[in-house]
């Protein structure tokens, strides 16, 4: 990806992008051995950069790949023991690990990259991005047990799940389909809720990482993004669930004043209006 010469050469350790912005001006930065220009761009996975004859470092070629992951494949990059884990799943070379984990006995989108600034995005809690679900529960639930699943249920560790959108789909034997949308993702919490509302899971399948979507992939199958699904993943335009703020004072807060009306002066002779006599009373 194509990137501005100043950015570069900061992140190379050459100083600021103003001073960097400076190097251009005055000539020591070439491209593929032509002088640059301020505001030019360049892709250091296949352009050389030098700056006083000395070759910025190449970038590993950023890769992005949406893999269903089946169940019974654990969500890593590097083997722990002899079960079969998501990287053997991707025959292509350099280094790839898994964003948006499932668990072992979970299947669906998981977003292979080498991307760590997205990476961070993509997980970081602060960023809320929205993960869908659809899930398999062994009873038909009812209408209270879906509105708990919402508002939030309280876990075994004591911390309570933050709102969630959870919609009936259809039945399933004796069981439902439920939609799950919702922007956490602790460790295995949908089997944890649905174990807590008397609603024991049996299958989730994730359809959606923020503007990323499953589509018609099949277990073990794997696809490339398209730059624009890239674009949207790093440009924060996928759904987010926002954090309600918390409305109550806290102790150290200061309360606003109203500033109180000063009296109005009247000249020696003139006499003070119905109006401003009722004033003064206050």
């Amino acid at each position: 990806m194509q990137e501005r010469l100043q950015k570069l050469l900061a992140q190379a350790g050459y100083g600021s992008r103003r001073a960097c912005e400076q190097f251009i001006i005055e000539g020591r930065v070439f491209v593929n051995g032509k002088k640059a220009e301020l505001g030019q761009k360049a892709d250091l996975t296949v352009d050389k950069v030098t700056i006083d004859g000395k070759a910025l470092a190449k970038k590993e070629a950023l890769t992005y790949i949406a893999l269903y992951k089946p169940r019974n494949v654990l969500s890593a990059s590097e083997g722990q023991d002899d079960r079969q884990i998501v990287r053997d799943l991707i025959p292509v070379p350099g280094h790839l690990y898994p964003v948006g984990r499932l668990d072992y006995d979970s299947e669906g989108l998981i977003l292979m990259t080498n991307d760590g600034d997205l990476t961070n995005k993509l997980t970081h809690p602060r960023y809320g991005h929205e993960k869908e679900y659809r899930v398999l529960v062994a009873k038909r639930p009812d209408e209270d047990q879906l509105n708990a699943w919402r508002r939030g249920v309280v876990l075994e560790d004591g911390d309570k799940t933050q709102p969630a959108d959870v919609k009936f789909l259809s039945t399933s034997g004796k069981g439902a389909w439920i939609r799950v949308i919702m922007g956490e993702g602790k460790k295995r919490q949908i089997r944890e809720v649905g174990k807590l509302l008397g609603l024991p899971v049996v299958k989730i399948i994730r359809l959606r990482i923020g503007t990323l979507r499953l589509g018609d992939l099949k277990p073990r199958q794997w696809r490339y993004l398209t730059e624009d699904e890239v674009e949207e993943l790093k440009g924060g335009k996928g759904k987010m669930i926002a954090k309600p703020r918390d409305k109550r004072r806290h102790p150290t807060d200061k309360l606003k004043r109203t500033p109180s009306e000063k009296p109005k002066k009247f000249l020696p002779n003139e006499k003070p209006s119905s109006r401003d006599r009722k004033s003064f009373r206050k």
